[in-house]
């Protein structure tokens, strides 16, 4: 049971039999839509004697590692989380650090992005991050536009009950005005007032370091998500831990509730 339940994980170490090409990946389905909680930066920076924040910026690197293979392998979508709603409560330092993140990366990345024709998206409530942080993020949105490939979603101050929470709320304000019957009301009708309304629902969840929880993340989206969890902290993930991610899946039975 032990050995299955480590296969189930995801191992950190990939022997010779284990690693998977890119090639063959592609003959088999490709995940629509990835999600990933990255997970383990202060971990890493800890077993290094390193300060916090140098986990989060080798974190920073991988992000766009994952983003450049994922777009090769024809993935339409990926949401990263970023910083939730409960991450405020962490060190002054550490929260500062985290703001000057997506501003250091869109900024060093964007042209990048641009030239790979991704699209860069973010969900979350932007009214609270700093100014120097909302002004690169739609200064992202906004160069990117345009671009029609892979969609880069950072799940920035993002809460999946408060988003449920706000969707009921802006739900009931239809109902009260007679925009919306509330007969109509069904999953459907839901997800389209949700932060995730133009995206499907992803394929598969990736979370690193060990962890097994959902945080506070993509709770209505995720109910028939194949989940995949590893040992591996995010700044030690690599291109062929993401392979190996999606060779599970390929090797996964869906069968959302059937038979």
């Amino acid at each position: 049971m032990l050995n299955i339940f480590k296969k189930w994980r995801g191992s950190p170490d990939l022997s010779n039999e284990q690693i998977i090409n890119q090639e063959e990946l592609l003959k088999g389905e490709i995940p629509n839509h990835i999600a990933i909680i990255m997970d383990g930066n202060g971990r890493w920076a800890k077993k290094r004697a390193l300060p916090r924040i140098a986990g989060h910026h080798e974190g920073m690197k991988v992000v766009r590692r994952v983003t450049k293979q994922a777009n090769a392998l024809g993935v339409n979508a990926l949401t990263l989380y970023a910083f939730s709603t409960e991450n405020w409560k962490r060190p002054k330092v550490e929260v500062d650090y985290l703001m000057k993140l997506p501003e250091e990366f869109l900024t060093t990345f964007l042209p990048e992005l641009i030239e790979e024709n991704v699209q860069v998206r973010v969900m979350g409530d932007k009214n609270k991050l700093p100014i120097h942080t909302l002004k690169a993020v739609n200064k992202a949105i906004e160069e990117t536009k345009d671009n029609d490939g892979l969609i880069l979603n950072f799940a920035l101050n993002y809460g999946s009950r408060t988003e449920i929470i706000a969707a009921v709320k802006d739900i009931v304000k239809q109902v009260e005005s007679g925009k919306l019957k509330k007969e109509e009301i069904d999953e459907g009708i839901f997800s389209n007032y949700l932060m995730t309304q133009t995206l499907p629902d992803p394929d598969l969840l990736i979370r690193t370091s060990g962890e097994i929880r959902l945080s506070n993340f993509m709770l209505w989206q995720l109910a028939y998500t194949e989940f995949w969890f590893t040992d591996v902290l995010w700044p030690d993930f690599n291109e062929q831990c993401l392979l190996q991610a999606i060779h599970t899946y390929q090797h996964r039975g869906r069968r959302f509730g059937g038979v």
